[in-house]
């Protein structure tokens, strides 16, 4: 069994700054996303944005992946490639985005509506995001990590939306992909045993339709299996020491204020 890393406080500081760039970029994108804009724009884009502020893209050349953003769009729940297609009112976007600043990584990820999006697209990407909010809740030492896939199964599970069970989040540091890996189902109580100083990026990926998933044969794209619409909703946070709720290292306070000006 594979020992998780726990981060020194300097080291979640460090981790902090990627994150928040990671925010800041996603932030920078979001009066981007409209229709009529090509998807491989925005990917230009973040990259531009990001070594502008002294940092790489994180997932490009990331295991080959060939692009600085992941961008998914409608039925494709992650690794979307970015490309020609151009968004169209009523769409929405999971836009993913990794940074790596002086040894380690930030990561997250937005679901975006582009221009007026569906009564029931709408919901789905609220019900993903508290999801997430009620995930980050009950991450606190002492807890496993099935205690954070509960909240999420819990949650929308009931509302009528699939989990999705090959996609997990997972523990970040000077690996994007560390131990543990975070599932968003599960039972309370079961897991990895969640310690201070563990970072871990959350992320439910919640569908409209069913959990079932399939890979293009790009070897990345992963879409419903029944085509319905995907959400995604990531942040990474630290485990704070004695209980306390835990130190989330992204926000998406800028996000929603370049949204908000839209």
């Amino acid at each position: 069994m594979r020992k998780v890393s726990i981060k020194t406080a300097e080291q979640i500081e460090i981790l902090r700054l990627n994150n928040q760039l990671v925010s800041a970029t996603l932030a920078e994108l979001a009066p981007m996303i409209r229709p009529g804009v090509r998807t491989i724009e925005l990917d230009r884009r973040a990259e531009e944005f990001i070594r502008d502020h002294g940092a790489v893209p994180g997932f490009k050349g990331f295991e080959g992946f060939p692009y600085t953003l992941c961008v998914s769009v409608n039925d494709v729940v992650v690794h979307g490639f970015p490309g020609e297609y151009e968004l169209c009112e009523g769409d929405i976007v999971s836009v993913d985005c990794g940074t790596v600043l002086h040894g380690f990584y930030g990561d997250s990820a937005f679901t975006f509506g582009v221009g007026e999006v569906s009564q029931e697209a709408g919901a789905l990407l609220k019900a993903t995001r508290e999801s997430l909010d009620r995930a980050i809740a009950v991450a606190i030492a002492g807890n496993r990590t099935g205690d954070i896939g509960a909240a999420v199964q819990g949650f929308v599970e009931p509302l009528g939306y699939g989990v999705v069970r090959e996609m997990v989040g997972h523990g970040l540091g000077r690996s994007m992909h560390e131990d543990p890996e975070v599932p968003n189902y599960g039972r309370a109580g079961n897991g990895k045993l969640l310690e201070a100083g563990l970072v871990i990026c959350i992320e439910p990926m919640i569908t409209l339709g069913r959990h079932a998933i399939f890979q293009e044969r790009d070897g990345w794209t992963i879409r419903t299996r029944d085509h319905s619409l995907a959400a995604h909703f990531e942040k990474a946070l630290a485990i704070s020491p004695s209980g306390k709720p835990a130190d989330v290292l992204t926000s998406f306070d800028l996000i929603d204020a370049a949204l908000s000006k839209g």
